[in-house]
């Protein structure tokens, strides 16, 4: 079915009056988020940094109970550069992306060594710190110091892609996508700007069935005029995640303790607590042969079923096997000894358990 048009072209091109419209707009109807500071004072950095780096990958309803935890357990970048690395670890488990996490804890620490506790102004200066990139260097430089950035997320894409028109398939148009939204970018309120825009994307401008009739741009968009907005952004067709497989074992002592290992730091969830299992591979190994890298010499037992989780890159399917053990179990055997630790299970949720393993414990303990 072709797409109708609305109106004639050409429209008067996105500008001045554009960001005005869009500004009255969020000076009605903002969100009111936690990490945002009331209207006209300026944002708190760290608020704004600690927000930034949970909200990538992540949706704002997740990220608010988590970035109101830490908030009153850490509530400045000095109280935070005081932490060890596994607390601010077990606090983000189950955000995902656990880099994050370690270069919050690295970035907290170098500010409070390097800067005095005191974030730098400029997206260039910011850059140079661990963990912020450029999107996230111009989010805060915007909206907590008012320099004139523009920070380009998904929601912002969406925008600015529906405003102007631009079919070209995403990731390509990236760089053109940019180039336009800086083109709009208010002198005045850049903050306000780049907040307004992430509002409108997340709310009015949404992926799909966007409610132009309430869009304060409906009068300057392009692709509403061509009738297009449904399917822009357009997108390059991604291919099938490539599938990993993998056992684990859950080792469970009688005394109500469940056996964990600490992953390596480097590397996916790096420095997170595990259940033991084997390289995730395309191919299992015989499980005779994965028996021999079990943590316990045991009677192990397959659990029916499967655990299946989505990384970005991959997708993981366990198959789990469970043994009970006696109290006084050894690990003097096992190469991977001094990284593991036997954990009551009532302590499990304190634990930095990525949500992949938290999947393998409930799916191992269920029924018992």
């Amino acid at each position: 079915m072709r797409p109708v048009a609305r109106k004639q072209l050409p429209l008067r091109p996105a500008g001045p009056d554009t960001v005005a419209a869009l500004l009255a707009w969020y000076d009605e109807a903002r969100r009111e988020l936690p990490w945002r500071s009331p209207p006209g004072r300026r944002a708190d950095p760290y608020r704004v940094w600690l927000s930034e780096i949970m909200l990538q990958q992540t949706t704002v309803r997740v990220a608010i109970p988590y970035f109101q935890r830490f908030l009153a357990r850490w509530p400045d970048v000095d109280a935070l550069a005081t932490a060890s690395l596994e607390e601010v670890l077990a606090a983000w488990a189950g955000l995902g992306y656990y880099s994050r996490a370690r270069n919050l804890w690295k970035c907290a620490r170098l500010l409070v060594e390097q800067y005095g506790g005191r974030f730098p102004r400029t997206a260039a200066e910011l850059c140079k710190l661990p963990g912020i990139g450029p999107y996230t260097a111009a989010a805060i430089a915007a909206i907590a110091f008012g320099e004139r950035e523009t920070p380009v997320d998904g929601n912002v894409e969406r925008v600015v892609a529906r405003l102007f028109a631009v079919e070209q398939a995403l990731p390509a148009a990236k760089p053109e996508l940019r180039r336009l939204a800086a083109t709009l970018t208010s002198h005045r309120r850049p903050g306000d700007f780049a907040q307004a825009m992430m509002d409108l994307g997340a709310t009015i401008c949404t992926p799909k069935r966007p409610s132009c009739l309430m869009c304060p741009l409906q009068e300057d968009c392009h692709a509403h005029a061509k009738g297009i907005e449904a399917r822009l952004p357009a997108r390059s067709v991604k291919g099938e995640r490539p599938v990993r497989l993998g056992f684990a074992f859950l080792a469970l002592r009688e005394d109500g303790y469940v056996l964990l290992r600490r992953r390596h730091d480097a590397g996916l969830l790096g420095g997170m607590m595990e259940v033991p299992s084997t390289v995730w591979a395309e191919l299992l190994p015989p499980f005779s042969e994965a028996l021999r890298t079990a943590p316990v010499r045991a009677d192990w037992w397959q659990v029916p079923g499967t655990v299946q989780h989505t990384f970005t890159h991959f997708r993981l399917e366990l198959i789990v096997f469970r043994a009970v053990v006696a109290a006084d179990a050894s690990l003097t055997f096992w190469a991977d000894a001094a990284r593991c630790t036997w954990t009551p299970r009532w302590a499990l949720e304190r634990e930095a358990l990525p949500s992949v393993m938290r999947k393998v414990i409930a799916h191992a303990l269920r029924e018992m």
